[in-house]
Formats: structure tokens, C-alpha cells, sequence
């Protein structure tokens, strides 16, 4: 096989080499946040009106929809589940291994590679280790692919999740259903003409919409290919390849040579989120809230919060006076606002009652956020942000922020992945199947069939 992008993936996916052992633990923190934020996603209204119509038509088969407690078919289960997972922007962001990249921009890793693990696996029965395999896989396929493709991609209005997010339940599932080589490059052929979604649609039920679509396009691309649904061979690659018709090209020094090589899982990481939020205003949040501790303030003792940041995290969190919660997601008033107001900014204040909330609006005003010339200068490896929080008695407090909780500079405690679980299970599952469910995906490389935990999920 000659040296390309596409030859790069088909190695790497048909390997059957197993992930090392510090691979695989750390694959484990990240499939418990990825099944937690599909738990409490599925109480959300687009996923609650996804199954509504799919389930006016439904589809007999396998696949487990999480929080519904009914069965369709693969490509279906995914596309729910994947939804669900990214419906609170609660999970993990990739990080960038270099300058040049965005950090924290690049994809969300888990969710697409999941969904499809989780489908496809429910369809053949997969043992925990295979299971553990193909998420490894899809996650680590993602994470190259996003960051070899030119910035561009992203600057351009693409969202990575949505495009690149597909190839990852193509890898997985591709993994799982035992492909050739052939209908490897078919299926991944298949999925790069499936390939979507644009950033327009942050702060609406579609962005989403977009980890389900890629889920989903994944799954269906890899059964298509192996039923000999036939496409190019070499879709990455070329003029009219992939990476060059929707990311002007990519840098190939980024995957030749370098999948698995280390893993992105453990180098450069992925960030797993405290806030369900756009993880750019996150460490603006988290110095905030040090803040607001350590001086013990409430919305009276403030008279103005300044946030100084580049347009890498100014632009994307557009919304200065959200009306609902999906924009405030993707606003740093809001999420500033909300560490004043409750000194936290979980599930349970982003709903539209907290948004439109009279003491919400009240600190919403008096947040001003401000384009710094010399922040914007320093790149966009990192989310660099100063908070200035000015205060009635005329003292000024300011701080630079840049590295969020749940990074690698700032690993999160086993009890605050364990928390964040519970957190987002208590909206489907009582106490006893959530304690159940963590400890079973804790050990999930011990399961004999997958589906032994996928059953807990449809009580």
C-alpha cells in the first residue's frame, strides 16, 4: 500500500494490535463521560423530538436508544444516542498537539466514536474488549484527521464534530463488523460524501444534531461497504479528496507515521468538561469562580466583570444576552453570570427558566467582554482569557485564564468523574442502576457481551 491519508486510516484500523494498557484506562474515564452525557441528554427536546419521529416510523433492530427504553436499528440507535451525548455540550473536547491547531475546537472526540461502538456493537454481541477496541480506534482516527486538516476547515464554518466526527463511527464500526481492506476504503469513501455540518447552527437543537449525523453516517457507511456498496478508494486523498475539498488541504506530517504513534487519548488528551458549555469560556469560568470564592462575593458587591479574550473565543460564544439555554451555551455572560449567581453551572443552570431569570439578567449586565489585540497575539494553542472583576468598594481583581478544569494541566478526581456521572444519570436512572452502570463501565473490558450493560440502560 502506498503512503497517503486514506492508506494511513486503512492501516491503522485493520491493525489488530491491542491498545496498550495505559491507553485503554484512560479510554475507560472517557467512554463513562461519554455514556453520562448521553444519559442526560436524552431528557433534552431535540432528542425527545428525534424519537418522536423515528418512532412514528420505527425500525425493529438492536440498538439500544439510552433514556428511551426502545430498540431500532443501528444507524438509528447512533444517531439518538450521539445526539443525546452533544444535546448539553457536556462532552470531552480534543486538545491541540500543536500552535498552529485551535485549541479545544478540533472535535468532540467521544461521542461519534461511542454511539457507533455502542450500535454496531449491540448488533453483533461484541465483548467489552472489542467494544473498548473500536471506540479506541474511532477516537483516535478523529483525532488524527482533525488534526492534519488545514485550520481552514474550522474557520471556514465547518464543525468538526459533524465532519470529521463521521469517520470515527466509520472506524469503529468498521472495526467491529471485521472489514477487509476493500470494503474498508469503500466505507470510508461512503463517509466522506456524508460528511457535515456548519457552525451556523451553534445555539440551536442542530449542532447536536451534527455528532448524531456523524454517528449515524458512520454506521450506515460501514454496513453499505460491507455489502459491497462500492465508492473511491482513496477518498481522503487527491484534488477531490476529502481533506482537500473541505479543508484546503492538510498537513500530512500530522498522520503519516503518527496514528496510535502516541495516542491521541494520552497525548495530546482530551479536555472532559466541568460545564455543560462551549469549552472556550471555560477556564474564564473557573477563574471566576476562584474568584467569587476566595472574596466570598455575591451579584451586590460587583460592579462590572470584564472579560479580555482573542476572537478564537470571542466569536464562537456570540450570545451576550441569551434567551434560552442552548445560546446560553455558547455565552460568556451567561456562564459568567451563573458562577455569581449559584457559584456553579451544571445541568440544572442551563435551562431557560435560570437564563431568563431576573437575577440572571441583572449579572448578565453587568458583564462586558472586550477584544484583546495583545491575547489575540499569543495564539491559539491555548482558551488565554483575563478576568477583571471590578468591585463596588473599588478594588479590582484581575487574572489570566487558561487552562480549565478537566485538561490534563488539571486532571479531573476520580470522585468528580464519578459526580459528574451521577449528575447527569439522575435524570433516567435511580440510584442503584447509576451506582451499577459506573461500576460496570469501570470494569467494561470485562464483559462478556456488551449488551449486559447496554440492558441496564433501558430500565
Amino acid at each position: 500500500m502506498s503512503s497517503s491519508i486514506t492508506t494511513e486510516v486503512v492501516r491503522f484500523v485493520l491493525d489488530e494490535t491491542p491498545a496498550p494498557k495505559h491507553v485503554k484506562r484512560k479510554a475507560v474515564e472517557h467512554m463513562a463521560d461519554g455514556f453520562a452525557v448521553m444519559l442526560a441528554g436524552s431528557r433534552t427536546d431535540c432528542s425527545k423530538k428525534l424519537v418522536d419521529l423515528l418512532t412514528k416510523y420505527r425500525r425493529s433492530g438492536s440498538s439500544t436508544l439510552i433514556g428511551f427504553g426502545v430498540k431500532s436499528c443501528p444507524w438509528d440507535g447512533a444517531l439518538v444516542n450521539a445526539t443525546s451525548g452533544h444535546a448539553d455540550d457536556y462532552d470531552d473536547t480534543q486538545l491541540s498537539a500543536s500552535p498552529d491547531r485551535i485549541y479545544g475546537l478540533l472535535t468532540h472526540p467521544t461521542v461519534p466514536a461511542l454511539a457507533a461502538s455502542l450500535a454496531v456493537g449491540e448488533e453483533v454481541g461484541c465483548s467489552g474488549t472489542d467494544f473498548a477496541e473500536a471506540f479506541i480506534t474511532g477516537f483516535e482516527v478523529e483525532c488524527k484527521l482533525a488534526e492534519a486538516i488545514s485550520p481552514e476547515h474550522y474557520k471556514r464554518g465547518f464543525h468538526t464534530t459533524g465532519t470529521i466526527g463521521a469517520f470515527a463511527a466509520c472506524a469503529a464500526s468498521s472495526k467491529l463488523l471485521r472489514l477487509g481492506e476493500e470494503e474498508l476504503r469503500y466505507a470510508l469513501g461512503l463517509t466522506a460524501s456524508m460528511s457535515s455540518g456548519i457552525r451556523v447552527n451553534f445555539g440551536t437543537m442542530t449542532k447536536p444534531l451534527h455528532a448524531g449525523r456523524a454517528a449515524s453516517n458512520g454506521v450506515i457507511a460501514s454496513m453499505l461497504a460491507e455489502r459491497g456498496f462500492t465508492s473511491d478508494l482513496n477518498s481522503l486523498d487527491g484534488q477531490w479528496g476529502f481533506m482537500r475539498v473541505l479543508g484546503e488541504g492538510c498537513d500530512t506530517g500530522k498522520i503519516l507515521g503518527k496514528m496510535g504513534n502516541p495516542y491521541a487519548l494520552v497525548y495530546p488528551g482530551a479536555s472532559v468538561k466541568m460545564y455543560p458549555c462551549g469549552s472556550l469560556g471555560q477556564p474564564s469560568m473557573d477563574t471566576l469562580l476562584e474568584i467569587v470564592r476566595e472574596e466570598d462575593l455575591r451579584v451586590d458587591d460587583i460592579a462590572q466583570i470584564r472579560l479580555r479574550a482573542g476572537p478564537n473565543i470571542l466569536e464562537p460564544l456570540r450570545y451576550k444576552r441569551p434567551v434560552n439555554e442552548l445560546q446560553a451555551k455558547f455565552s460568556l455572560q451567561f456562564g459568567l453570570a451563573s458562577m455569581v449567581v449559584r457559584r456553579k453551572a451544571g445541568l440544572r443552570e442551563y435551562t431557560d427558566e435560570f437564563v431568563r431569570s431576573p437575577e440572571v439578567k441583572e449579572m448578565m449586565e453587568k458583564v462586558e467582554t472586550l477584544l484583546d489585540t495583545e491575547l489575540a497575539a499569543m495564539g491559539v494553542d491555548k482558551m488565554r482569557s483575563v478576568v477583571e472583576v471590578e468591585l463596588l468598594d473599588g478594588r479590582v481583581i484581575r487574572r489570566l485564564a487558561d487552562i480549565a478544569r478537566g485538561t490534563p494541566e488539571k486532571p479531573l478526581k476520580e470522585a468528580e468523574v464519578h459526580e459528574k456521572f451521577r449528575e447527569c444519570a439522575s435524570f433516567v436512572l435511580n440510584q442503584e442502576i447509576t451506582e451499577k452502570a459506573y461500576v460496570t463501565i469501570k470494569d467494561i473490558q470485562g464483559l462478556s457481551d456488551i449488551r449486559k450493560l447496554t440492558s441496564l440502560f433501558a430500565q
